[in-house]
């Protein structure tokens, strides 16, 4: 039975020293941590005369003859006491019935993390202690130096966070079954170490995107060139993507680095549909060349806003006689010279009228000009993409 059954609330007091911060995990949002865990209260029943005044140590076998606080770790997984070589459990009574409770335990609890801005983000995680059985009204568990009652080891330290700071806090609990209980929380904050993913994710997705403008250069008749590096640097980005997304939780909203990712796969995607546009438009354009080439072209002499030459004496009969095809007719009556009218078919009205239409259209037609403003864009958009990306998540 506790101390003073029937009477007052146990004054239980609590002080933690942190040996190590073993692990944080991702996937499964959850940290672990070894510690050790100490409890301070008075039994009066454990007082002894003792004319020097000197404290009893006793082991893990009084644990079980006599009353401790029934603390456990609230949203635990795991935890278990350190038992090598034997229980590391230690009683302490003093002769006024003073009792320190000490014991060596890892903790594998549960975090709540949000990976809305990761990697560029800062977690915050909590370990919470609480009594088991007894409400506020029967033990009343309090940290007992305040903050100093957290002490952390000055060489605790993880690969990817940099551990900030430590500090307690307390407060009551409430349950509907059973009633209020006093719990203290444990937390520390977290934050993650960018270098890492610099050089795994986003360095290498920045090598794409730069190795996808390459194709820019290259000459557009050199289709397996341009085809397998744009395949190549589709594919790479893939694989990144997948890689990234392995390692984390399937969380329902998108992170910082998603956000990186998918736009340089867009990036990626957008030159392969920029050289399958080049190459289109050229093999239309060689298509409408080898029409020109082939097909003849016929005389429309007698065809509206036809335009006249006229040939005098000067010339010769053969060269009048080398306009074959051309319609003759001589000059007015009024004329002494003998002319010849040669009907020459000329490009219209309409043709130029159609030409003009498809001036606007010339950056289209000319595939090198798709290509050349490609070479500016492209990187002109990416860089503003970072810019704005940076700016926001750092």
């Amino acid at each position: 039975m506790r101390p003073a059954f029937a009477g007052p609330a146990v004054p239980v007091g609590v002080d933690v020293q942190v040996e190590s911060l073993d692990s944080i995990s991702e996937v499964d949002m959850d940290f672990t941590m070894t510690l050790y865990l100490r409890h301070y209260w008075k039994d009066e029943r454990l007082s002894f005369p003792s004319k020097t005044n000197k404290s009893m140590t006793f082991d893990g076998r009084l644990v079980k003859k006599i009353w401790v606080p029934d603390v456990f770790f609230v949203h635990s997984k795991r935890s278990f006491i350190h038992d090598t070589t034997t229980e590391n459990i230690m009683i302490r009574v003093y002769p006024d019935g003073h009792v320190l409770y000490s014991l060596r335990v890892t903790v594998t609890s549960a975090c709540n993390m949000d990976f809305s801005r990761f990697p560029l983000d800062t977690q915050t995680c909590t370990l919470e202690l609480e009594s088991y059985a007894y409400t506020d009204e029967d033990l009343m568990l309090y940290w007992k130096s305040g903050d100093e009652s957290l002490s952390t080891d000055d060489k605790i330290s993880l690969s990817q966070f940099l551990i900030q700071k430590f500090h307690t806090t307390s407060r009551l609990a409430f349950y509907s079954s059973t009633g209020w209980y006093n719990r203290l929380y444990i937390n520390f904050t977290l934050r993650r170490h960018i270098f890492f993913f610099l050089l795994q994710t986003y360095f290498p997705a920045t090598l794409m995107v730069m190795l996808s403008w390459v194709s820019f250069w290259i000459d557009r008749r050199a289709v397996p060139a341009r085809v397998s590096l744009g395949i190549t640097t589709v594919l790479t980005m893939s694989t990144i993507i997948t890689g990234v997304n392995a390692s984390m939780p399937r969380v329902s909203y998108i992170k910082a680095v998603d956000i990186y990712l998918w736009v340089s796969f867009v990036f990626v995607f957008l030159s392969v549909l920029e050289y399958a546009a080049v190459n289109y438009l050229t093999t239309v354009h060689d298509g409408k060349d080898r029409k020109l080439r082939e097909k003849p072209l016929p005389c429309t002499c007698d065809i509206s806003h036809t335009r006249t030459m006229l040939l005098d004496d000067a010339y010769s009969k053969s060269d009048v006689n080398g306009l074959a095809g051309y319609t003759q007719g001589p000059v007015s009556s009024g004329d002494k010279q003998e002319h010849m009218v040669v009907c020459l078919s000329l490009a219209n009205e309409a043709t130029a009228a159609k030409k003009k239409t498809l001036r606007g259209f010339r950056i289209i037609q000319n595939t090198h000009a798709i290509d050349a403003y490609s070479r500016m864009i492209f990187p002109g958009a990416f860089i503003f993409f970072n810019l704005i990306y940076w700016s926001v998540f750092c």
